[in-house]
């Protein structure tokens, strides 16, 4: 009895806990539908190349990225800006023929009089985040613009984000990922209705809302002294962006996003590269809820919506685990129900919270809709994304739930990289590559990926048996949770299936 009892509390906390979740959701899309419009008013002029501007470093942290260091290196060497007022840093920590293919175009760059460095370092102490500050401590310009290796920034980005800086406390200027290889397959689509969310419904909804709001690791732009105020790069978590966000608004700088700025990216295409980019971003997700919360209830120039909002934010990626718990307790749940008839208003209740995944729905669907209004998607194209987003988000709580499980446990693992395939590569980029006698390069695991498809297997299985236990529960049977079971069969089953029909490319 205790231990049912036990099950029962924590199967209700985690829905209670997934319901507020939804409800900071629908406020968030409530507040981006109503800043649309006055969005779209305050957008500033782009600054002329004319103008006296200030001196911005573009740092490219790169790490093996031979696929895609041609087109990265030369679209920003087209970025229009005075040449004197800017430079160019890439920051090299691999360990493979990259670097001298970065050695070779910054030789042919320079000799052209772009303004670039080619700075390797021997380790890749604190990954990304040390990458990042030892670039700073050369670094000359007021402002630091980053781009990850498969950004492809326009001409004009920087003309166009340099306006935003109007006001001093402005400490970071983010703009949109857009997906080059959006229609790849349903994964990648997946991943750009994911992405398409966080750039709408998430950062539009925080910005109007006055709540605290991150940088993306790339495709932004920082006040190189509001760096420094807030304490520099730190590689303590996988997530060092997240994390130097926080710490910024915290000392009262603001983040400002530009969603009409768009920097064209790559999404990764097999199950693996998408696999250990969740793994990375969930991982180091809660290991900020670890590190920032305490310091977030604890301000006191913050208010309760900040805390509120600023905590679920950082909670976010721990929701994977409340998942999984959900799935293993769904039989347990079943069978407890139809053993003690005299409990039945428990599972009525239950019902109600049925509504997180309709507040979702509504939520997810019409900020995603509305942000891609150039593709004119209609309500039933958008749902039909949305279930199809839903189903591998669920596939990808076992993978993601292990990510936090280590967060919380303090288990330090690596930063990374997620790989890169160039699948648009201009005429002019595969020149360079014939020029310089690049091939294109596959990196294999060397581990790490049996574990997660054997879980996602065996959890498949799992749901498979609760549709045939849901079969023979009472008389006429119980199948109140096969909808839940059959998206787990159909998630699990799908990533499980592509990984082991696909190369591991990582």
């Amino acid at each position: 009895m205790i231990l049912e009892l036990l099950i029962v509390f924590i199967y209700t906390a985690c829905l209670f806990t997934l319901l507020l979740f939804a409800l900071t959701q629908v406020v968030l899309f409530h507040r981006f539908k109503s800043s649309r419009k006055v969005w779209m008013k305050n957008q500033l002029p782009p600054n002329q190349i004319t103008d006296e501007l200030p001196l911005v470093t573009i740092q490219l942290p790169v790490f093996n990225e031979q696929n895609v260091i041609v087109a990265l290196l030369q679209h920003v060497a087209a970025i229009d800006y005075p040449k004197e007022r800017i430079e160019i840093q890439v920051l090299d920590d691999s360990t493979d023929e990259t670097t001298a293919t970065i050695r070779a175009l910054v030789e042919e760059l320079t000799l052209k009089g772009i303004p670039i460095k080619h700075l390797h370092r021997s380790n890749r102490m604190g990954f990304k985040a040390g990458a990042l500050k030892a670039g700073l401590e050369q670094a000359k310009g007021e402002f630091i613009a980053i781009f990850d290796a498969d950004f492809l920034p326009q001409k004009d980005w920087l003309l166009r984000s340099m306006p935003y800086f109007n006001d001093p406390k402005i400490g970071v200027v983010q703009t949109r990922w857009g997906h080059i290889n959006r229609s790849e397959s349903i994964l990648t689509k997946v991943q750009a209705f994911a992405l398409d969310l966080h750039f709408s419904l998430e950062q539009m909804g925080r910005q109007a809302s006055g709540v605290f709001m991150n940088f993306n690791g790339t495709a932004g732009i920082w006040r190189k002294s509001c760096i420094e105020d807030a304490g520099n790069w730190s590689g303590t978590t996988l997530t060092e962006d997240l994390d130097l966000s926080y710490r910024a608004q915290l000392k009262g700088w603001r983040i400002v996003y530009r969603p009409e700025i768009i920097t064209p990216a790559e999404l990764p295409e097999s199950v693996q590269a998408a696999r250990s980019q969740q793994f990375r971003w969930n991982k180091g997700g809660a290991q900020n809820f670890r590190q920032l919360w305490r310091h977030l209830w604890r301000h006191e120039r913050l208010g309760i919506k900040e805390k509120i909002f600023g905590t679920a934010h950082l909670f976010s990626s721990s929701l994977f685990f409340l998942v999984l718990l959900l799935i293993v307790l769904s039989l347990p749940m079943l069978w407890i129900k139809n053993s003690h008839p005299d409990w039945a208003w428990i599972f009525y209740l239950f019902q109600a919270f049925g509504l997180t995944t309709v507040l979702l729905a509504w939520a997810y669907t019409g900020a995603y809709k509305m942000i891609n209004t150039q593709r004119e998607l209609s309500w039933l194209r958008a749902l039909l994304d949305f279930v199809v987003f839903f189903t591998l988000a669920i596939g990808l709580s076992a993978n993601n739930a292990i990510a936090v499980i280590q967060a919380y446990f303090g288990v330090k693992t690596p930063f990374v990289r997620t790989p890169k395939s160039n699948p648009r590569a201009t005429k002019t980029t595969e020149d360079l590559e014939t020029k310089l006698r690049l091939k294109p390069t596959n990196y294999y695991s060397s581990g790490g990926q049996l574990f997660p498809a054997i879980l996602e297997l065996t959890l498949m299985i799992y749901a498979i048996f609760g549709l045939i236990l849901a079969t023979k529960m009472g008389p006429e049977g119980d199948y109140g949770l096969a909808p839940f079971h059959m998206l787990c069969v159909l998630g699990f089953g799908y990533l499980f299936i592509k990984s082991i029909f696909t190369r591991s490319k990582i």
